[in-house]
């Protein structure tokens, strides 16, 4: 890979803009673990039903798969400075938008301008690492990135947890959006003061169509992009209502499970660094195998777990559920095109999402039926995704 010139003096943009991403998403993500967890109880609390909250998951899957191209792309056309201040600026509307609703459709508008950060700034992320570090250190970086969004899981949800205990949903979640505005205009500041643009950050020229983009595509990467379709369909299937599960179903507090959150993610943690290291010395496959078979267990363990330590058992499976996820993003870049690597990973992710946006609504459905339903539909879809994989994935 070419060495990244930049516009400072050599060498110093690229770490300066890894340590200003870090910053930012170690930031946002503190703010919204505040609340993110909650979100199907806030909208049930604003009136909405089971149908409304597998709809609300249904449309975040769709935003999350319409932001992707639209967010590489402009990150390779005007810069990843440029893009990184418009999508924190958006997100920041969206927050002020879930604080301020009365009625469970507004917080679908505001979910607008909340995933442009979570969506729209994914690719720039990723193009950010591909920039500035060398293949066999990407697996790393990705396990620290996803460190740096999941300790403040670990700090957020039981903090939001006591927030609703002491002030109740509607109070609680709406006293955590106030701190993450707060947090979110810390990061732009930092985004806009700390952020040294690269000459490769902005192209010109016309841009190739998503088309293209995809057809470019190695075939090892289009067939990873099949087996996770398929992977994350179950995953939305049981992702909004595994929270509705524990606190209807099995009874637990709002805190209580915060603390299962918590456990879930500090599993995470402790697994992505050694992880990432094993993916850069040894290679991806083997670890994308283990991410998919915990993603297909987690529902079913949540399901059969009758009492909290058996719920704090099905947590830890979940937790082990991404320590693939350092090596599967690493591969995705190391097999993106270096000229539209921004691009490449929009239009992967795209794809993947746009796949998964029926599978909320499907949930919604199932949850109607029986609670137990979405989680054990999403077990069977999640294990004929491992199959795939095992069956089509050997090249990766």
């Amino acid at each position: 890979m070419a060495t990244v010139q930049t516009l400072d003096s050599p060498g110093s943009a690229p770490r300066r803009n890894v340590a200003v991403l870090a910053a930012s998403l170690f930031g946002l993500a503190l703010g919204e673990e505040l609340w993110q967890s909650y979100m199907p109880a806030y909208l049930t609390a604003l009136g909405a039903g089971g149908l409304a909250v597998g709809m609300f998951g249904s449309l975040k899957d769709l935003l999350d798969s319409a932001y992707q191209y639209p967010g590489g792309w402009l990150a390779d056309r005007f810069g990843r400075r440029r893009s990184l201040l418009v999508f924190t600026a958006l997100a920041m509307c969206g927050y002020a938008t879930y604080a301020l609703a009365r009625a469970w459709p507004v917080v679908c508008l505001g979910l607008l301008g909340v995933m442009a950060w979570k969506s729209a700034a994914f690719p720039t992320t990723f193009a950010v690492i591909g920039d500035s570090l060398p293949r066999d250190r990407r697996a790393v970086a990705f396990s620290v990135q996803s460190i740096l969004v999941r300790v403040p899981r670990v700090i957020g949800a039981p903090a939001g947890g006591l927030l609703i205990a002491q002030f109740g949903i509607l109070g609680g979640i709406r006293a955590a959006l106030l701190a993450t505005l707060a947090i979110a205009l810390v990061v732009l500041a930092t985004e806009f003061f700390g952020f040294r643009e690269t000459p490769r950050a902005a192209i010109a020229g016309p841009a190739p169509r998503l088309r293209a983009i995809f057809a470019a595509l190695p075939v090892a990467l289009k067939r990873l992009l099949i087996a996770e379709c398929l992977v994350r369909v179950g995953e939305g299937v049981a992702a909004s209502f595994i929270v509705l599960f524990v606190l209807q179903v099995r009874h637990l507090t709002a805190a209580e499970y915060g603390v299962l959150y918590a456990v879930q993610q500090a599993i995470s943690i402790a697994f992505y660094w050694p992880a990432g290291r094993i993916a850069d010395r040894t290679g991806r496959g083997p670890l994308v195998v283990m991410t998919f078979i915990f993603f297909a267990a987690f529902p079913l363990a949540v399901r059969f777990a009758a009492g909290f330590p058996a719920l704090v058992a099905a947590f830890c499976i979940g937790g082990l559920k991404e320590i693939g996820e350092p090596a599967r993003k690493s591969l995705i870049v190391d097999l993106a095109p270096d000229d539209r690597r921004a691009r490449a990973v929009g239009v992967y992710y795209s794809i993947r999402n746009l796949v998964v946006v029926p599978a909320g609504i499907l949930g919604g459905l199932l949850w109607q039926l029986a609670p137990a339903l979405p989680l054990e539909a999403a077990s069977v879809i999640g294990a004929i995704g491992v199959a795939v994989y095992l069956g089509i994935g050997r090249t990766a």
